[in-house]
């Protein structure tokens, strides 16, 4: 029995990394598809009307579908950095709101959940359905402490943490400026200097799940170990944002010419 457990730790990481990859592969094919509404605005020289009542609604639907995916991931659409322009504080309201209700919200929960039940971790919660909802309580509790703490902090210190594309050129120049993206953010102004309300939401969100956490995962170096962890990760998730969008273009670009 007790050499099944490398084997078994083996067959775990191979399978987060296979289902990582249809998850990433998800958002690229949700983006691509929101996307594709941009089309239609190319016949408005022509004096002709761009969309009739019956077609309004799918293009709508896929609008929101783009929204949602954009507000999961904490970015300002397509925008480059030097289209940035200040939130106030409904706009603030709104996007902490959206955040919180938004759909896909809960579907990453679920996702992370299940990675989780799958590595048994932490092990007193053991698995079957109990296991698995209170996996699932403890991530959407973390998130909902980070979103919170992100929302009150950025509204105080006047922090944005969106997202917006550098507009540069190269791979590596914009790996950089996506990496830095992770620890800084936006002012008024759009300088960008260290971001409290990113790091303090984070720490929030690892130290706070001490309180409900087992045994195994409530100490303070589990915490640390998660900031850390949760810190490195928004740095990789900005990678992706990043060139998400040039996936998007070159897709759309790709069914124009089809056409």
């Amino acid at each position: 029995m007790m050499e099944s457990r490398p084997y078994r730790g083996r067959s775990a990481r191979r399978l987060r990394t296979r289902i990582s990859g249809v998850g990433l592969g998800a958002l690229v094919l949700l983006l691509c598809a929101s996307a594709l509404p941009l089309r239609a605005q190319s016949g408005a020289e022509n004096g002709q009307e761009l969309l009739s009542a019956s077609a309004r609604k799918p293009q709508e639907t896929q609008n929101t579908v783009a929204g949602s995916v954009f507000t999961l991931l904490n970015m300002a659409g397509t925008r480059t950095a030097k289209d940035f322009t200040p939130l106030d504080q409904h706009g603030r309201n709104r996007r902490f709101v959206r955040s919180l209700v938004n759909p896909l919200s809960f579907v990453r929960v679920g996702f992370s959940a299940g990675l989780d039940q799958w590595q048994n971790k932490p092990g007193e919660w053991a698995q079957g359905g109990e296991g698995y909802g209170k996996r699932y309580a403890n991530i959407f509790g973390q998130y909902t402490i980070q979103r919170t703490a992100s929302f009150g902090l950025g509204s105080v210190l006047d922090e944005d943490n969106r997202y917006f594309n550098s507009g540069k050129r190269g791979f590596f120049p914009r790996v950089w400026y996506a990496v830095e993206s992770g620890v800084l953010a936006r002012h008024q102004n759009g300088h960008r200097s260290f971001s409290f309300s990113q790091a303090g939401s984070v720490a929030a969100g690892a130290f706070l799940a001490r309180l409900w956490l087992p045994p195994s995962q409530n100490k303070m170096s589990n915490a640390g170990i998660s900031f850390a962890l949760s810190t490195v990760g928004n740095m990789g998730g900005n990678i992706v944002k990043e060139f998400v969008p040039d996936i998007v273009r070159v897709f759309v670009h790709k069914r124009s010419g089809d056409r």
